[in-house]
């Protein structure tokens, strides 16, 4: 440790620590705008200029590295002089359109200017203009406004992983692009927008619609993939209008995927709002009475072998648990949760959880993907691997299509099962070595044999152990892991989903339920659709009951690494939508069936007592494999593994009816280990 006195304050710093960070150790603020704590350190903008003892001039404190004994002064009159020359610099070129840019009440470029920069400019010279760049359908470019501190660069190469933006050109005709003009390919693009400190990044379709100061902010969770992103929702009135990342170490650092990121306007587009009947083959609106008289009607002569429940992939662990409980009622064992036909063994949690947990990640130092596109189905959780790629002697093997691009070096195996045990002496190698195996290579008729190969694998190569586990199951969506771990599965002699729908039974209540073909429904069965969106399945229904969105609701996730973590209500449902636990409660209340909570705390309460992750909200329990006894299984087939995500940008109902991720899904096109196919 280096002792380092700053401004009369003395404080230890790790040796190779910088002199900016020594300053912050103190307390003390110093204005930058390339540096960036989690990118490599550029030294563009020298907005960080601070006064050393003995230095013959004021040095880059991001750039500059401690000594031991040495003195630091960030207010000195030096330092104010060079800070407002700098600042002097930066404003060259940079155009007077505050009152226009989408980053107005938010921008680096204005508050330092302000607290660090003089009152007027000594340069009446014509100001540069800049091309603006065409980069894709989600961050829109003013390049006019660039201060070149390089920041989109280092993330783009370093963080995302997709080396595309960079500079052309030398000095006053510096430019940041793209070299050839195309769209980013990156699903973490819409980073760039949080990152750069003036406005010459933007979010496209955000583009003049409000300013900072108009929105409510509301704390919660991306539901979108599995990863459980911290979120804040800001929204004007009845409308959410941004999404943006919260900072969490542990979950997202501070990085969102931009599907969850970029499809809010699909919350208002192809809404359930009111509840609906079919009558003569035709649905009509309904009053709530009526949908639920209709639904009385038709369980009331069924036995409850004969009722069956489907919980979906974007379902609360509230409402999941209300439906489980009101089957309970009705004595019915047939329940589901996996609608996309995974074959999970719900048996023990760390069948189906992340246990290395994704800040685990950063000490493993091996690792084998099979049948999981990583940068697709969670590019928050992929961009984790890659950091610690970057940071050396971690091998990565991929079993899976040809041509998926993971945005770091792994050794191709193979496209099917047999090719799992290829990458077994390295992982036998490795002090810590990780499984990922993706949900996808589940949905198929011989997933349950893949899940216990996969165990049977990570057994062998020395990922159980006491002080680590290495197997980890990876999701798709926030509603996944809380079902499983409440048990919404078929109990004794209860049916799964592949026997519900071929027929077996006569009433089947889907619960955002829309991860599977409603052409495999079986004809004669009375179909109740609850959920929030008109997507393909509530075509299929009898009867829709309007349920909220997860902006909509105060509702708890679980992600995959079985983090129980809490969305906030941040605008209320559309017409006559209700939070979806509180209509399963007022149905049955009406059938004489009530049941045992009438409040949000009660409910929670519920939800503590039937799993301890809901009592430990925003932890997860970090542990090794304390049992190697794997899950029951069959015998592998040869087949290839296929990618479940065909098309990122439309993956979900709310992304399905969002225009812009139409737009990035017609531009982007399929994966492309699919598209090659």
């Amino acid at each position: 440790m280096a002792k380092v006195t700053v401004d009369g304050i003395e404080v230890e710093v790790p040796n190779g620590a910088s002199v900016l960070q020594a300053c912050e150790a103190a307390g003390k603020e110093i204005p930058r705008f390339c540096y960036h704590e989690r990118l490599s350190v550029a030294g563009n903008c020298r907005m960080c200029l601070v006064e050393v003892e003995k230095a013959p001039k004021p040095v880059a404190s991001c750039a500059y590295p401690v000594n031991d004994g040495m003195k630091v002064f960030t207010d000195s009159a030096v330092v104010r002089q060079a800070r407002r020359n700098v600042m002097e610099f930066l404003l060259i070129n940079h155009p007077l359109d505050c009152p226009i840019c989408d980053q107005g009440g938010e921008c680096d470029l204005q508050d330092q200017a302000y607290a660090f920069g003089a009152d007027g400019s000594r340069y009446t010279e014509a100001k540069r203009a800049v091309k603006d760049k065409n980069i894709g359908p989600l961050v829109k470019t003013v390049m006019t406004r660039c201060i070149q501190c390089t920041r989109c660069v280092r993330f783009s190469a370093e963080v995302a992983g997709t080396a595309e933006l960079g500079g052309t050109n030398r000095g006053e005709n510096l430019e940041i692009g793209t070299y050839v003009e195309k769209a980013l390919t990156s699903e973490l693009s819409g980073n760039l927008i949080d990152i750069c400190p003036v406005g010459a990044l933007t979010s496209r379709p955000y583009a003049f619609v409000s300013r900072p100061w108009e929105l409510k902010k509301t704390d919660s969770i991306d539901v979108l993939d599995a990863v459980g992103c911290n979120i804040r929702v800001d929204a004007r009135g009845p409308e959410v209008l941004r999404i943006i990342p919260r900072v969490n170490e542990a979950v997202n650092e501070e990085w969102m995927a931009d599907r969850g990121r970029f499809s809010f306007d699909g919350l208002k587009r192809r809404r359930l709002d009111r509840p609906w009947v079919r009558k003569d083959g035709k649905l009509v609106a309904a009053t709530w009475p009526e949908a639920f008289s209709a639904i009385a009607a038709k369980l009331s002569g069924l036995s409850g072998d004969r009722i069956g429940a489907v919980a979906g992939a974007l379902a609360d662990a509230e409402s999941t648990l209300a439906l489980k409980d009101l089957m309970a009622a009705y004595g019915s064992t047939n329940l589901d949760c996996r609608d996309d036909f995974a074959t999970i063994d719900a048996s023990r949690p760390d069948f189906y959880r992340f246990n290395t947990t994704i800040a685990g990640i950063d000490e493993a130092d091996a690792l084998l993907i099979i049948g999981s596109d990583v940068r697709r189905e969670a590019p928050v959780l992929n961009a984790r691997i890659r950091k610690r790629w970057t940071q050396g002697k971690f091998k990565v093997g991929f079993v899976g299509p040809r041509g998926v691009d993971l945005t770091y070096p792994a050794t191709y195996l193979g496209d099917g099962p047999a090719a799992m045990s290829a990458f077994a002496e390295t992982l036998k190698g490795a002090e810590k070595p990780m499984i990922i195996l993706g949900r996808g290579a589940l949905s198929r008729p011989d997933g349950a044999a893949v899940l216990a190969v996969s165990w049977a694998l990570a057994a062998e190569v020395g990922a159980l152990k006491p002080d680590w586990h290495g197997f980890n199951l990876l999701h798709l969506f926030g509603g996944q892991v809380g079902a499983l771990e409440l048990g919404f599965v078929p109990g004794q002699g209860g049916k799964d989903q592949a026997a519900m729908l071929g027929g077996g039974v006569d009433a089947l209540w889907l619960l955002n339920a829309d991860g599977f073909d409603p052409a495999r429904i079986g004809a004669d069965t009375f179909v109740i659709y609850q959920g929030h969106h008109g997507d393909a399945m509530a075509g299929r229904a009898d009867v829709i009951l309007p349920g909220a969105a997860y902006t909509e609701k105060e509702a708890t996730w679980v992600n995959t690494e079985g983090r129980a973590q809490r969305g906030r209500l941040a605008v209320f449902p559309p017409g006559e939508a209700k939070e979806d636990w509180r209509i399963i409660r007022a149905f049955s209340e009406g059938v004489g069936k009530t049941l045992p909570y009438d409040d949000t705390a009660a409910i929670r309460a519920a939800l503590a007592a039937a799993s301890p992750v809901f009592g430990r909200v925003g932890e997860v329990q970090r542990a090794g494999c304390a049992d190697m006894a794997g899950p029951a299984g069959g015998s592998v087939s040869g087949v290839p593994f296929v990618l479940p995500l065909p098309v990122y940008h439309q993956a979900d109902v709310i992304s399905r009816a969002s225009d812009v991720m139409a737009e990035c899904a017609a531009i982007y096109g399929p994966a492309p280990a699919l598209a090659a196919e």
